[in-house]
């Protein structure tokens, strides 16, 4: 069975006093109510070891992005080593800002995913294609390209380690809209190249990583292939995040 997940990418936000409210808020919320839904929250590297430090026992910690190395003389970065010592359990690769913003390759993101799973880190892979591939019919082919690259030949028991996100690029910040059923096809889509692949595709989560928010999660969490949300600007808010997290139970 998929797990039903919610995992915030607070990006370059937040100050570390104004974060530590935060999952202090959340963890209280789920302390409250036994849930099916998992919780992680990606802050700032900055801001690991102070939520660490708060002993949460259902907020989980990831980074948002991690470098392919576990040592060396990289300024600037930070190491797979490093995070496992601040409590982190998963971190999320691949994000179309990295890609986009800091040139990162298909290539790259692969060994940061190899990296990652031999450090017991659990990957988030982020895919998704521009408003121009879009347009050219070109998504399938972009999305199955990038996750081909980063996850074929994996063994399957690493597979099994793995989350997807799936981000439409093309609606983010664009104007667009990408519809539920939109978001469902390219999900359900995912879902048959990691059946191509691996025995594991009906167990491995896919989460929807395009503005989803409370007005349109309901719509968006009710479909067949989609297991929650990577979230991004509801993610710095408690009370956006905490009815994200409740909506997403209620599916």
């Amino acid at each position: 069975m998929r797990e039903k997940i919610i995992a915030g990418n607070w990006k370059m936000n937040l100050s570390i006093p104004e974060g530590v409210k935060l999952v202090e808020d959340i963890e209280h919320y789920l302390a409250k109510r036994p849930l099916q839904t998992k919780v992680i929250v990606a802050p700032s590297f900055t801001h690991l070891y102070s939520i660490n430090q708060l002993n949460c026992l259902h907020v989980k910690l990831s980074a948002q992005n991690c470098h392919e190395s576990k040592k060396g003389a990289f300024t600037g970065e930070i190491s797979p080593l490093i995070l496992q010592d601040l409590g982190v359990q998963y971190v999320i690769l691949g994000h179309s800002e990295r890609r986009e913003l800091f040139g990162e390759s298909d290539a790259l993101i692969r060994a940061k995913i190899e990296q990652c799973l031999s450090m017991k880190l659990k990957p988030i892979i982020c895919c998704g294609e521009s408003l121009e591939e879009r347009r050219k019919n070109k998504h399938f082919e972009v999305v199955k390209e990038q996750l081909n690259t980063a996850l074929y030949g994996l063994q399957e028991k690493s597979l099994k380690e793995c989350m997807i996100a799936y981000e439409p690029v093309w609606a983010i910040g664009t104007g667009e809209t990408a519809s539920p059923e939109q978001a469902q096809e390219m999900h359900a889509y995912i879902r048959r190249f990691l059946g191509s692949i691996c025995h594991y595709n009906e167990t491995i989560s896919i989460l929807y990583g395009g503005s989803c928010k409370p007005s349109n999660a309901q719509a968006i969490f009710s479909q067949k292939d989609v297991d929650g949300g990577l979230i991004g600007g509801a993610s710095l808010n408690s009370e956006d995040f905490i009815e994200l997290i409740h909506l997403r139970e209620l599916m």
